[in-house]
């Protein structure tokens, strides 16, 4: 057991965030918290990591247990360069290192007593360096940092000049270094692309330690976790599968517990009546004072009340002609002066009626660029046409699009002045802005009533094309579900922008990848186009060549007193030279992964990188085991 968290309740003020919460984590276990918003979350890996404490009830930790806990956004503040940072955890073996060489040194001027101190000194550190794979310290900093998409001349670039994006970036990879048996990540997809998505649920599919994860990515919670922490309405409930899973077995539960819910209160009616009727009557009261006692008894059925859900349809009034948008050629550039340079050129792209495109590629590459380039939102060079009868609807990342001095109301209403207001105050009401709310001012709302005021103004618009761009950042768990359905729903055309790869695996027809040399489609979702791309790569390591075997060397058959005796002998001597030529080539294809390992060209390729590391690893496995044999048969 790393962490027992039993019967814990937390309250700020009067306001009680969950009570009675209990949970175990084991080594090996890989959990995802999930919940909406102000459910306690946060609160709770706060309680585990000892920043508060719990009002009733207990956490405990293990002993010698190390947890590390990787805030939301919270990146690095250093003075250090990207690789000094990254070898400060590795401080202590660094040390011993330093102290290695120092002793080294010393020991060349010595002899008798003094040379036997400074060896047996010399020897204890190098086993603890060995032990604890000091040697691998370079190793482990460069893969995981090529993992992170850092590059090889990223390592020398100060900490302090990095975006908050890096430096989020830069701290997971730093928390993945010091290999905690509690890793506890909040958000850690943010700021990462696709392959540092991946290679990252490869990494934590083989870490040894627990992981307790929090996260609104539905795709990388399948890929991680084999257990969901729900907290819902105060209280923890606990569902043994991914997030796929979860989804089904809570829509079971729902369904269970309202069925129960509903023949319990039948049950209760009908002897709450008979209580009434019958307890005034001397000849029934008896009876009735024991349906009474029964109703004490019963132990009530807790009715799930589901939290209130967005409600999106994106209505569309009429067809555009068969070829929706047409780009030949399309070239933009970006910066100024010095500055300025091309980022992307050369780009065709088609879009016909009824297609559901997902634009994916690697961050920077311009894809937000592209949807505002075919906007007509900014110059470019290029044609661009859109087909007649085309009505478009665009999702802007960002927030520019909406008045920030407005109050929500007013900012729908005045882009829709034909509408009664009511249709306007009802269609706020199914993004849940209500009440109140509707006379806030845009610029105070959160970032996730910000995006849902924007599908409300998506859903009058009744566009026959739509144009989002990263559509469910800032959108809970649940209202990704129900954008997720309206999509796939929507009888119009999509292009759309976004890094949810659980979306990508529901809505779209074609996947469009964006590259710095064009656009290019691939047929169905997203798993479809992995599969396609790996076809593509194939690639697969080159195993290392098996070493040459020696003939054996001949024998002094008189010193013998027995035909057996010499056989033997020979086969070991023959056994004793062939471990020779393996341990050489083990030894010189050690050398050889290790100068891979470091070179330049290897850090541009984590998966080869990683490959290349494992190798590294299994061949120094092998030579130990060979070594030990070698000596083994020395002294038979």
């Amino acid at each position: 057991m790393l962490i027992q968290i039993e019967n814990v309740s937390k309250y700020f003020g009067e306001n009680l965030v969950f009570s009675q919460v209990s949970g175990t984590v084991n080594r090996g276990d890989r959990i995802g918290l999930i919940g909406v918003n102000g459910a306690g979350k946060s609160t709770l890996l706060s309680l585990i990591c000892g920043e508060l404490e719990p009002d009733e009830g207990a956490v405990s930790i293990g002993e010698n247990a190390r947890i590390g806990y990787l805030k939301q956004n919270s990146g690095l503040e250093s003075g250090n360069t990207i690789f000094e940072e990254m070898q400060s955890v590795f401080a202590p073996l660094l040390e011993a290192q330093r102290r290695m060489q120092e002793l080294s040194r010393r020991m060349q001027g010595a002899s008798g007593q003094e040379y036997q101190e400074l060896s047996q000194q010399f020897s204890q550190l190098q086993s603890y360096f060995e032990t604890n794979e000091g040697y691998q310290i370079e190793v482990k900093i460069n893969t995981i940092l090529s993992g992170m998409n850092f590059s090889l001349e990223d390592k020398a670039k100060p900490v302090d000049c990095m975006s908050g994006g890096e430096k989020t970036r830069l701290a997971l990879c730093k928390m993945l270094l010091t290999e905690p048996d509690v890793l506890i990540l909040d958000e850690p997809t943010n700021h990462l692309d696709f392959s540092s998505l991946m290679w990252l649920e490869e990494y934590l599919a083989s870490y040894k330690g627990a992981l307790v994860v929090v996260s609104h990515d539905r795709y990388f919670l399948d890929q991680t976790v084999d257990r969901i922490w729900e907290m819902e309405a105060g209280r923890m409930s606990v569902f043994k599968g991914n997030y796929s899973k979860y989804a089904v077995l809570k829509e079971e539960l729902v369904a269970r517990r309202e069925k129960e819910y509903a023949l319990q209160q039948e049950e209760i009616a009908k002897l709450e009546d008979y209580v009434a009727r019958n307890m005034v009557r001397a000849s029934t009261s008896k009876m009735a004072r024991s349906r009474l006692h029964a109703l004490d008894k019963i132990e009530r059925v807790e009715r799930i009340r589901p939290q209130p859900r967005v409600q999106l349809s994106f209505p569309v009034d009429s067809d555009p002609i068969k070829s929706v948008l047409s780009v030949e050629g399309m070239e933009l550039a970006v910066g100024f002066g010095e500055e300025r340079h091309t980022l992307f050129s050369g780009v065709d792209f088609e879009m016909a009626r009824g297609e559901k495109i997902a634009l994916i590629g690697d961050n920077g590459v311009g894809k937000t660029t592209f949807l505002k380039a075919v906007l007509g939102l900014i110059p470019h060079k290029g044609r661009v046409t859109w087909g007649r009868g085309v009505r478009q609807g665009y999702y802007q990342q960002d927030d520019s699009q909406l008045p920030q001095n407005k109050t929500v109301l007013d900012a729908l209403w005045d882009e829709h002045r034909g509408l009664y207001e009511q249709k306007i105050r009802d269609t706020l009401g199914l993004v849940l802005l209500r009440g109140e709310d509707v006379y806030k001012q845009v610029k105070v709302l959160s970032g996730g009533e910000k995006a849902r005021l924007k599908f409300a103004f998506l859903m009058l618009r009744r566009a026959n094309v739509l144009i989002l761009d990263e559509p469910t950042n800032h959108l809970d768990l649940a209202t990704r579900e129900v954008l997720d359905k309206s999509l796939m729903e929507y009888q119009g055309t999509i292009l759309a922008v976004s890094h949810d790869r659980y979306l990508l695996n529901r809505f779209p027809t074609k996947v469009a990848e964006m590259t710095r040399e064009g656009i290019r489609l691939y047929p169905g979702r997203f798993d479809d186009y992995l599969a396609a791309k790996r076809r593509e790569e194939a690639l697969s390591p080159v195993p290392a060549a098996p070493a040459p075997e020696r003939e054996p060397s001949a024998s002094a058959e008189g010193y013998y007193r027995s035909k057996k005796q010499r056989s033997e002998d020979a086969a070991r001597k023959r056994r004793i030279a062939q471990l020779e030529e393996e341990v050489a080539a083990l030894e010189e294809e050690i050398a050889r992964l290790e100068e891979q390992i470091a070179s330049p060209e290897a850090q541009e390729d984590y998966k080869e990188l990683q490959q290349m590391c494992l190798r590294l690893e299994e061949n120094k496995n092998l030579l130990t085991e060979k070594m030990e044999n070698w000596l083994e048969l020395q002294e038979n």
